[in-house]
C-alpha cells in the first residue's frame, strides 16, 4: 500500500496535466508505458537484493559493498537530492491546486503552512508514519478508482453536456509536438514514477522482508498499468492538450486535470471534492518524501558520507536533524513566488527526473555486480529467495534504457534555436554526479571492490518458516492485493 500510495501525490495528479500539454494523449501513453517497463525491471533487480539483504541503506549500501564506496557517496546524495526536489515539487503543486478555490491567500503562505504540517507528521516516528501513510494511501487509491469509473461515464456521454469518446485524439490530435513532446515527458514520467524503489528503503524496517518484498515487487506491474497508465489514458480522452487550464510554463495558477475534467462535465461539487482529496494526498506524499530523504541522509551521516550532526536521532529514533535539513533545502519551492509558477515547476520536474534515471541506472549496475560476485564466490543462484525475472536481459535492458533516457530527454535543447537554459537544466546533474564520484574517490582513496572480496553476507536474516509467501487465494484476494496490498 505504502509503495504505491506514497508516490500518488500532487506530482501525478497535477504534473500529469503538464505532461498532457507537452505531449498530447498519445505521447503520454508512450512515455509513461515505456518508463513503466523500465521501472518493472529496476524493481525486479532491487527486489532480488532487498529480499536477501534487507538493509535501511538499500541500494546506497549495496553500491558501497558491491561496486565502490565513491559510487555509494554520489548515489546517496543524488537520491537525497531527488526526494528533496520531489518534495519541492509537492509544495509548489499544492500551492497551485488550492488556488482553484481562491487566490486571496498568497502562494508562499500555503507553502509555509504545508511545510510545518509535513515536518510535524514526520517527527512522530516510523510507526505513526506507517499508520498515517496507510490510510491516506487507501483514500487516494479509492478516489482514483472512483474517478476512472466516472471518467467512463463522462466519455460515453452519460454524464456531462456531450459525448466525448476519442474526440480530442482527433482535434487537436494525439500528439502535441510529435517526438519532441514525447522526449520532454520522459523526465516527467521518471519523476512521477520515483518512489517505487521505496520498497528497498522500507525493507530494512520490515518484520518479514522475505515475504513482504516479493509481494510488493509482484504487484508493481499491475499497479503501474492501472494507476499510472490508466491515469494518462483517461485524462487524455477527457481533455484536449491545448486546454488553457492545464499547468504549463507561464501559468500562475493550475488545477489538477481530474478537477478540470469533472468541472467541464458540469460536476462542480465532485470537482471540488477531488481537489480536496488532492490536497489530502499532498500530506501523504510529503510524508513519504521526508521519510525517504531523511533515512537516506541518516545512512550517509552514519557512514561518514555526510556531516555527523545529520545522523542525530531523538529517543523515538526519528532523525530530526536530517528531517529539518531536508525540509529546509526543499524551500527552493519558494522560488515559484518570485517567478512564473509553471516555469519553476517544469524545471524542478526535469531535475528530479534526470536524478531518477541516474539512480535507476545505478541500481542496475549494483545488481549486475552482485550476481557476478555470487558466481565468483561459487554461490548458487537457486539459493536466492527471490530471483529477478529475465536476468540478465531485463537488467541490462533497463540499464541501457536509463543511460539512453538521461541523454535523450534533453535533446530538444539543441533544436533551433539552441536553449542554454534548457541545456543546463537537462544535463547539469551529469557532471555533478561524476564530480561527486571522482572527488570522493580521490579524497578517500577508495578502491573498486573485487568480486572475490565482495561482502554478500552481512545483513541477511535467518529464514523463517512463514517467509514463504502463499501465492494462492481466490480471485477477490488477488485483486485486493494488486490494488491495496
Amino acid at each position: 500500500m505504502i509503495a504505491i500510495g506514497g508516490i500518488i501525490g500532487p506530482g501525478l495528479l497535477v504534473g500529469s496535466g503538464n505532461a498532457l500539454h507537452l505531449a498530447g494523449p498519445g505521447g503520454i501513453l508512450i512515455s509513461f508505458s515505456l518508463v513503466g517497463i523500465i521501472v518493472f525491471f529496476v524493481m525486479q533487480s532491487l527486489g532480488e537484493l532487498a529480499t536477501l539483504i534487507p538493509v535501511t541503506g538499500s541500494f546506497t549500501e549495496y553500491a558501497q559493498r558491491f561496486v565502490d564506496d565513491s559510487l555509494s557517496f554520489a548515489l546517496g546524495w543524488a537520491y537525497w537530492y531527488l526526494w528533496v526536489t520531489v518534495l519541492a515539487n509537492e509544495y509548489n503543486a499544492v500551492s497551485l491546486v488550492i488556488r482553484y478555490w481562491t487566490d486571496v491567500v498568497p502562494q508562499w503562505a500555503w507553502i509555509l503552512i504545508f511545510w510545518f504540517i509535513f515536518l510535524s507528521l514526520s517527527m512522530l516516528g516510523v510507526l505513526a508514519y506507517g499508520e498515517v501513510e496507510f490510510w491516506l494511501s487507501f483514500v487516494k487509491i479509492i478516489s482514483i478508482s472512483v474517478f476512472f469509473i466516472v471518467a467512463i461515464f463522462i466519455s460515453a456521454g452519460c454524464v456531462g453536456p456531450q459525448k466525448i469518446g476519442f474526440k480530442y485524439w482527433h482535434d487537436p490530435g494525439a500528439f502535441a509536438d510529435s517526438i519532441n513532446g514525447v522526449a520532454k515527458t520522459f523526465v516527467i514520467a521518471g519523476t512521477l514514477y520515483a518512489g517505487t524503489e521505496m520498497v528497498g528503503i522500507t525493507s530494512g524496517e520490515a518484520d518479514n522482508p522475505r515475504r513482504a518484498v516479493p509481494r510488493a515487487i509482484r504487484q508493481v506491474f499491475w499497479r503501474i498499468l492501472i494507476f499510472y497508465v490508466g491515469m494518462m489514458f483517461f485524462i487524455g480522452i477527457l481533455l484536449p492538450y491545448n486546454s488553457p487550464r492545464l499547468l504549463a510554463p507561464g501559468s500562475k495558477t493550475a488545477a489538477s486535470p481530474l478537477t478540470i475534467a469533472l468541472d467541464e462535465a458540469g460536476i462542480a461539487p465532485a470537482a471540488s471534492l477531488i481537489n480536496a482529496l488532492i490536497v489530502i494526498a499532498v500530506i501523504s506524499a510529503g510524508n513519504s518524501s521526508l521519510y525517504v530523504s531523511s533515512r537516506t541522509m541518516l545512512f550517509m551521516a552514519r557512514n561518514g558520507k555526510a556531516p555527523k550532526v545529520l545522523g542525530r536521532t531523538n529517543k523515538a529514533g526519528v532523525p530530526w536533524v536530517a528531517l529539518l535539513f531536508s525540509n529546509l533545502v526543499a524551500c527552493i519551492a519558494f522560488l515559484s513566488v518570485s517567478s512564473s509558477a509553471g516555469t519553476v515547476y517544469d524545471a524542478l520536474i526535469t531535475l528530479s527526473g534526470v536524478a531518477t534515471f541516474i539512480v535507476w541506472g545505478a541500481i542496475g549496475v549494483v545488481h549486475i555486480r552482485f550476481r557476478n560476485g555470487m558466481y565468483a564466490q561459487g554461490q548458487s543462484i537457486d539459493a536466492l529467495p527471490f530471483k529477478a525475472m529475465w536476468y540478465p536481459y531485463g537488467t541490462y535492458a533497463a540499464l541501457a534504457a536509463n543511460v539512453f533516457l538521461v541523454f535523450f530527454q534533453g535533446y530538444t535543447a539543441f533544436l533551433n534555436p539552441f536553449s542554454a537554459t534548457d541545456f543546463v537544466t537537462n544535463y547539469i546533474l551529469l557532471p555533478v554526479f561524476v564530480l561527486l564520484v571522482l572527488g570522493y574517490k580521490l579524497w578517500k582513496k577508495t578502491k573498486w571492490v573485487r568480486l572475490e572480496d565482495m561482502d554478500i553476507w552481512s545483513g541477511r536474516r535467518a529464514e523463517l518458516e512463514e517467509d514463504v509467501d502463499n501465492k494462492g487465494g481466490n480471485l477477490w484476494r488477488r485483486a485486493r492485493d494488486i490494488v491495496i496490498g
